[in-house]
Parts: C-alpha cells; sequence; structure tokens
C-alpha cells in the first residue's frame, strides 16, 4: 500500500478543497514525508519546504487558487506548492534537464502565477496583481507570502509604504517568520520579531483582557486604544500598521487549527492585511531542524542517515580558495574587511567570519546597501571586499556605477558563480556580469582559469587602488593547489599558454581549460586572457597579425561581452583576421548539469571544434 494514500488523491488544489478539515493533517503528514523522500533523490532546497507545509496546505484550501493570486517570495519554499498544484510525479526530475524548476516559473502552471527566485519581490509583485484586479473590477485576493530574512530589502518596505496609501486592493501579506533566511538573521527588524516571539507577555495579557472586558464594551473600547500604545513598544504590529496594513499573529504557522480559520476570516477582510505565522525551518526532519543551514540546499543523500562529510582529498571550490584567502589577507592588512549581504556559507565567509568578527559584516539581503556601504568605509580609508554572487550583483547596479565606480574607490567584489550554475537555473545563471561589468569606467576586471589565479588576482585586486571585480565560476577549480606566497599580476596582461598556427583561441576564465584540449587538437594557439578590463590590446594586435582566425570564448553573454571588446580592438585594424565570438546565447538558459548545459549551447570541446570547422573550414 501505498504510504501517500492521502497525498495521491491531490491532483489540484479543488481536491485538497473538497477534503474535510480535519484530514489536512493526515495530507501534512504525508506530503511532508513524500518531499523529504523525494529532495533525498533528487538534491533541492529541503529545511525552506519543509517549514512551509502546513501554510501551502492552509492556503490552497482556503482561498480559490489560481483565480486568487499567490506569490512565493523567493520561491524555495514551493515545492509543497508544487506537489499541490500537480506536479507531484514531476519531482522526480526537479531542477534537472527537461524537469520541472525549483522556482516558481508562469510558464510552467497557472499557479506560478509570478516567477520568483530573487529575494523581496513578492508584496510589490502581489500589489500590482491586486491593484489590476481593482481596475478591472474582480473581486479576488492577492496573497504575497514573504520570509523575515527577505523582510530585510528595502524593496519589501517601498512596496508596503505602498500599499498602504492605495485604495481599494485586497493584498494580504503573509510574514513567515522562521528567525532564518540562509543564514542567520542579522538586523533591526529581526530582533523585534524575536523579542515578540520569545515573550508571552502581550499575548496572554491580551488574553486575560478580552476574558475580563468581555462583558463591558465600553471599557473594552478603552482597553482596545491603550492596548495600541502599549502594544507597539513590545509588537512588530505597530510597524506594519503604520504602513496602513491591519496587523494580526502571530500564529503558530505549523497549527492547521490555527491557520485555516485566521485564513478564512482575513479573506473576507478589503485591503491591505498583514498576517505574521511563525514557522520553523527543516520541521518533522530532526536532522534538518537542528541544522537547517546544512539542509537549506542539499544534494542527494540518505534520508535515514542524513547527509555525509565529503570526501577528503576533493579538489578546492573557487569559494573556499576565497575564503581561504581572504583569512590570509587580513592577517596580514587590518584594512581588510569583509561584506556579504546575508551569504555567509555560500560565499564562504564563515570562517573569516570566526577569524575576523570585527571585521565580518553581514548587511542581510540587502545588495544595494552592501555595495554603497562598502564604498563608505572605502572613503575612510578600508579594503572592504564585498562577497556577492553574480546574479545578486545585479541588484545593486546603480550603486556600483553611482557610489563606487564614479568614486573611484577601492571595493573588491568577489563575484561568485559567474556562469551556468547548474540546477538552480536561469535565474541564478551569472550570465552578464562581464558584460555589465566591462562598460563601467574605472573597473578592472579579472576571470581566473584556474584555482592559484584566483588567488593571485584577488591579492592583485585588493592592492590596486580602484573598484576591482574577480569573476570566478561555482565549484570545484581544475586541481591547481593555491600558493601561500601571493603576487599581484601586471594589470592587463594576458599569458600565452600554448603557441600554435593559424588559429588563436583567447579564454576567458573558466573556458582557459576548455580552450587548452581544443588548442591540441587544432595545433591552435591558446591565451588565457586573465583581463576582461583592459584587455591585453598589443597581444590581440600580435595575435590579429600573425593568425587567420581568432576565436574568443567565454561563460557569459556573447552580447556585449569580452569577445565584443576584442572585436572592438580588431576593428581599428588595417588587415583583420576573421573572430568567431563564442559565449552564452541570446536567450535564458534553463536548469541542469553544468556540463550538460554547456554542451547543450556548445561550449564544450566537441561544441567549440564544430564552431571552429564551420566558421574556418579551410583548417580541416
Amino acid at each position: 500500500m501505498s504510504p501517500y494514500k492521502n497525498l495521491e488523491r491531490i491532483t489540484s488544489p479543488a481536491d485538497l478543497r473538497a477534503l474535510e478539515r480535519r484530514e489536512l493533517g493526515l495530507v501534512a503528514d504525508e506530503l511532508r514525508a513524500f518531499l523529504i523522500e523525494s529532495v533525498s533523490k533528487t538534491g533541492g532546497h529541503l529545511s525552506s519546504n519543509l517549514g512551509t507545509v502546513e501554510l501551502t496546505i492552509a492556503l490552497h484550501y482556503v482561498f480559490n487558487t489560481p483565480e486568487d493570486r499567490i506569490v512565493w517570495d523567493v520561491g524555495h519554499q514551493t515545492y509543497g506548492h508544487k506537489i499541490l498544484t500537480g506536479r507531484r510525479e514531476a519531482m522526480s526530475n526537479l531542477r534537472r534537464w527537461g524537469g520541472i524548476s525549483g522556482f516558481p516559473r508562469r510558464c510552467e502552471s497557472e499557479y506560478d502565477t509570478f516567477g520568483t527566485a530573487h529575494s523581496s519581490t513578492s508584496i510589490s509583485a502581489a500589489l500590482g496583481m491586486a491593484a489590476a484586479a481593482r481596475d478591472r473590477g474582480e473581486d479576488r485576493q492577492s496573497i504575497a507570502v514573504i520570509g523575515d530574512g527577505a523582510m530585510s530589502a528595502g524593496m519589501a518596505f517601498e512596496a508596503l509604504n505602498n500599499a498602504g496609501d492605495m485604495e481599494g486592493v485586497n493584498l494580504l501579506v503573509i510574514l513567515n517568520d522562521n528567525e532564518m533566511s540562509i543564514s542567520p538573521p542579522v538586523g533591526a527588524l529581526t530582533k523585534i520579531l524575536a523579542r515578540l516571539m520569545s515573550g508571552s507577555t502581550y499575548n496572554t495579557a491580551r488574553r486575560v483582557g478580552e476574558k475580563v472586558l468581555g462583558m463591558a464594551p465600553s471599557v473594552a473600547e478603552l482597553a482596545r486604544k491603550v492596548e495600541e500604545h502599549v502594544k507597539g513598544m513590545i509588537t512588530p504590529g505597530t510597524l506594519f500598521e503604520e504602513f496602513g496594513f491591519h496587523y494580526y499573529g502571530p500564529i503558530d504557522g505549523h497549527d492547521l487549527d490555527a491557520l485555516v480559520p485566521t485564513l478564512q476570516n482575513l479573506r473576507k477582510l478589503k485591503g491591505p492585511q498583514f498576517l505574521h505565522v511563525i514557522t520553523r525551518k527543516g520541521q518533522g526532519y530532526k536532522l534538518a531542524e537542528a541544522d537547517p543551514i546544512l539542509y537549506h540546499g542539499v544534494s542527494k543523500f540518505d534520508r535515514n542517515a542524513g547527509i555525509q562529510s565529503s570526501k577528503t582529498g576533493a579538489k578546492l571550490t573557487y569559494t573556499q580558495v576565497f575564503g581561504d584567502w581572504l583569512c590570509d589577507m587580513a592577517a596580514t592588512d587590518p584594512r581588510v574587511v569583509g561584506i556579504t549581504p546575508a551569504m555567509r556559507e555560500g560565499s564562504g565567509l564563515v570562517r573569516f567570519e570566526q577569524e575576523f568578527p570585527d571585521r565580518y559584516y553581514d548587511v542581510g539581503i540587502a545588495e544595494q546597501h552592501a555595495l554603497t556601504f562598502a564604498a563608505g568605509m572605502a572613503c575612510e580609508g578600508y579594503r572592504p571586499v564585498v562577497a556577492i554572487y553574480s546574479t545578486f550583483l545585479q541588484r545593486a547596479y546603480d550603486q556600483l556605477v553611482h557610489d563606487i565606480a564614479l568614486q573611484n574607490l577601492p571595493v573588491v567584489l568577489a563575484v561568485d558563480r559567474g556562469g551556468l550554475v547548474g540546477a538552480d537555473g536561469a535565474t541564478h545563471h551569472g550570465a552578464f556580469d562581464l558584460s555589465f561589468l566591462s562598460c563601467i569606467p574605472n573597473m578592472v576586471v579579472m576571470a581566473p582559469a584556474d584555482e592559484n589565479e584566483c588567488r593571485q588576482m584577488l591579492y592583485t585586486a585588493v592592492c590596486h587602488d580602484g573598484p576591482t571585480a574577480v569573476r570566478y565560476p561555482r565549484g570545484s577549480g581544475t586541481g591547481v593547489a593555491p600558493e601561500t606566497a601571493m603576487t599581484a599580476l601586471p594589470i592587463g596582461k594576458a599569458e600565452t599558454k600554448r603557441q600554435g598556427k593559424r588559429i588563436a583561441l583567447l579564454a576567458f576564465g573558466s573556458m582557459v581549460n576548455t580552450a587548452t584540449t581544443v588548442g591540441e587538437v587544432l595545433d591552435a594557439t591558446v591565451v588565457n586572457m586573465r583581463f576582461i578590463k583592459p584587455l591585453d590590446d598589443a597581444l590581440i594586435v600580435e595575435l590579429a597579425a600573425s593568425h587567420d582566425l581568432l576565436v574568443t570564448i567565454e561563460e557569459n553573454a556573447v552580447i556585449g561581452g569580452a569577445g565584443s571588446e576584442v572585436a572592438r580592438v580588431v576593428e581599428t585594424l588595417a588587415e583583420r583576421p576573421r573572430i568567431l565570438r563564442l559565449g552564452l546565447p541570446d536567450n535564458f538558459i534553463d536548469h541542469g548539469e553544468q556540463g550538460q548545459l554547456l554542451a547543450s549551447i556548445g561550449l564544450d570541446k566537441d561544441g567549440i571544434l564544430a564552431s571552429i570547422a564551420k566558421a574556418y573550414p579551410g583548417n580541416s
């Protein structure tokens, strides 16, 4: 007999809504067990999804989805939502090539009302939907489900500010408060919420007061007014009510008997409403409850034994190279500080925080603030190093241009996850950074070919008296051990790795190793370009004079990328060789294994050889 007999009855939320309320607890138990079994086989986000099981069930049970719109902030807590909306069978191919995404996607299901994967967008999107419903005269609800970590971003408060002043919109914001984003939470808002959770004074007083004053309406009204002033000192309610929302909670986000009737009542109300629910990451799986950070994003694992420690002797990841370098650098230079927008583990800063706690700054999910904060420190003589994913750096582009580059401040950007990241897909690929970084005046942009070069480039960056970016890929390097000694590279100078004939392969960063393999097959010249900005113009001119074909290879958008800059140099020459620019195509690339994705767009060995053969048939 299937262990999921109740869950298997549900192919859409309509099936869920046909159940008796007393049956929802059984569905929750089976959904949680299914999530653990499924994610242990595919990998993915686990802790966050286990924490929203009951909330997901309650939302689809109470609201008429998809007519009522649910927008999930970030979206890494939507596996239960996917399962209840007809995608249970598809979970076996979660985040795999051709399979369903780990995040909501509008093209995947009508129940995915808004595509999310970056944080703090839900309230804005849901407000837009609510405004559209009002303007069309449609009686439907818009619900934004946002975590306490995502509430630290300015965009969330911009949306709250707008919503509270907008007439006639039906918007419900649900704060899923689990005291976590990915890393432990930071900031004043977190402390306000934690203060409420840690004490029972307000809730106890309120329950007693309601019972005592229930028979005396005039006295009860006076008490209500007094309460509004008093509760502001011990709850976050006043904060959100000042934005124009009616605040309710907090309630237990794992208690269906509390969630369902509360949501049923809120569904009847008009205007902006704010519900505060308390949940626990990893709920119902002891190993994830004990270490929700470890079980946030997982590879395949044994659900009984849990995640085992990695094998010794494995290649270093670029993230580890960065983390070790930052600690070594900080030990020799007291000006060095480390800054992260809520990505301590992902960006490799755990050791740095432990060894240099007074020089470690986690600013929360606030990429814009992170860069301008770094700029402020740079103004005072520090050497701030901002550890940030490529895809999240996009969120702070104005700050990079206006606050850092325009003032030529010595801020180092350690840009992790440059290129294709694999299973997280289009929302997380670092596809555009070489393009948007290299067009900014004063920027120096580097991309290492291996682990040691990454270390030396980071040192080069911190020594440079201006803004720099070192862009490196996700995962392990090629196995080159980083040297302990640190030596600054000559800025703007490339390295010829192989001298060949007729064809020159100009490779950037992660593509150097593949280019070297291709070069051996074609007897081609291979150059590790190292610098995207400034380019080694002199070497490019030399190569153009001695080769028939220049091939640029980069794991970045081919439009406006490093290859475009090489072409700009070549087009000034009287005698020009042909140029073939290879990189990421002009479309968003789906999720799958990194190698599989590179092969699908012709950036593996065979694909590069095929492109060269087509462009230069005379080489055969």
